[in-house]
């Protein structure tokens, strides 16, 4: 019977997600009518969210699959419009869950971890850090986001392959008043990078503007429900730092250093600002750590023990001990995967470097925050 095949499509429709939103199209309002003729020719309608949908081919090839696989159904015609106005703004209200125009969703009642990866000096490798570290906690099956807020040298997108043929970084999609982050390695992405003409454009904000732009990534940006939401900073104790130490007191924060020793002065700084604001200093990375040879041997190229002594430090005055998370060796697979926007966590899972940002990751995955102290959104009745 055509209604009986009508409805299986629509049960099957379910399984069609949005690859920008994570939800299924049938939850966000974007299946419109489905007609089945006697002979199974089905005609589906789906409403995409703008004109110029990045997803759209997507969306459409996956509604067909979807619908062909369907018992009963010998041809499949998918027509595609857009939505109107109110029925974005129906979608844009059901996403942000009742909450307010500009609520920032991260706060300390949130069930998201919150990481800010930081460290005293550039170079270090803390962007490298970030990205990989991030799409290893998303094949872990965790929901993860990224805040590229090293404004000044965003470096984010490219090191997750979020680059056209031009080298520009991709755009997000925007709905209305809501930032659609786009996605890599099952990570979802924001960055200034993605604002820009040109990945070469310098970008000279003093303080307001930083604060106002990271500000927005934090409200304006859907991300949906995050079990880790990490930020990028930038290096240093300046402007952005202390705007997400404002922002985010509840972040918990990592600290990226190399095996110098002399690194663990600059390293202590930016932990010690985070501290300042209120935020607890989650552990130490160190990266850079000797190259393995290929017999096995491992060479000290920048010396040993920055990390453990940037840990050290940060653990004066503390009820418990800073400690060192991971020791991330150097590794041409990490640079390279880097460069070509394939994380070495996926592109060489075997390689040193990448075993050890992985190791990091399980820790950190089966971390849970506590319910002690924050509102649990229940009422008496």
């Amino acid at each position: 019977m055509p209604d009986a095949v009508a409805t299986r499509i629509r049960t099957a429709l379910a399984r069609v997600i949005d690859p920008e939103i994570r939800k299924p199209i049938t939850e966000l309002d974007m299946v419109g009518e489905v007609e089945v003729t006697a002979d199974g020719t089905a005609t589906v309608g789906v409403k995409l969210t703008i004109v110029g949908c990045p997803a759209a081919d997507t969306i459409e090839r996956d509604v067909r699959a979807a619908t062909e696989s369907v018992e009963g159904v010998s041809e499949v015609d998918v027509r595609v419009t857009v939505m109107t106005r109110d029925e974005r703004a129906a979608l844009t209200a059901k996403l942000k869950g009742g909450r307010a125009g500009r609520v920032m969703p991260f706060g300390p009642d949130s069930l998201t971890r919150v990481y800010a990866v930081t460290s005293g000096k550039g170079g270090v490798g803390k962007s490298t850090v970030t990205a990989n570290l991030a799409v290893a906690l998303a094949a872990r099956g965790l929901a993860v986001g990224i805040v590229d807020a090293d404004v000044y040298g965003f470096s984010i997108p490219g090191l997750l392959g979020l680059v056209d043929a031009s080298g520009a970084s991709v755009k997000p999609t925007q709905v209305d008043d809501m930032i659609l982050p786009p996605v890599a390695h099952g990570v979802k992405v924001i960055s200034i990078g993605m604002f820009v003409d040109d990945t070469s454009t310098a970008v000279a904000w003093r303080g307001p503007m930083l604060h106002r732009t990271i500000q927005q990534f934090l409200t304006d940006v859907y991300f949906g429900d995050l079990d880790v939401l990490l930020l990028d900073l930038p290096p240093g104790t300046g402007d952005v730092a202390i705007s997400v130490g404002q922002l985010l007191p509840n972040a918990e924060v990592l600290v990226v250093t190399t095996p110098q020793p002399a690194a663990a002065d600059v390293a202590e700084r930016s932990g010690l600002v985070a501290r300042q604001t209120g935020q607890k200093i989650l552990g130490v990375v160190e990266n850079m750590a000797g190259l393995v040879q290929p017999d096995g041997s491992v060479l000290e190229l920048f010396g040993t023990g920055g990390g453990a002594e940037t840990a050290r430090r940060l653990s004066a005055g503390q009820d418990a001990p800073v400690e060192l998370l991971a020791s991330v060796p150097l590794s041409v697979g990490l640079r390279t995967g880097g460069d070509e926007g394939v994380p070495v966590v996926l592109g060489e899972p075997a390689d040193p470097a990448a075993q050890a940002i992985d190791r990091l990751a399980a820790r950190l995955a089966v971390r849970e925050r506590g319910l002690a102290g924050r509102k649990l959104g229940l009422s008496v009745g």
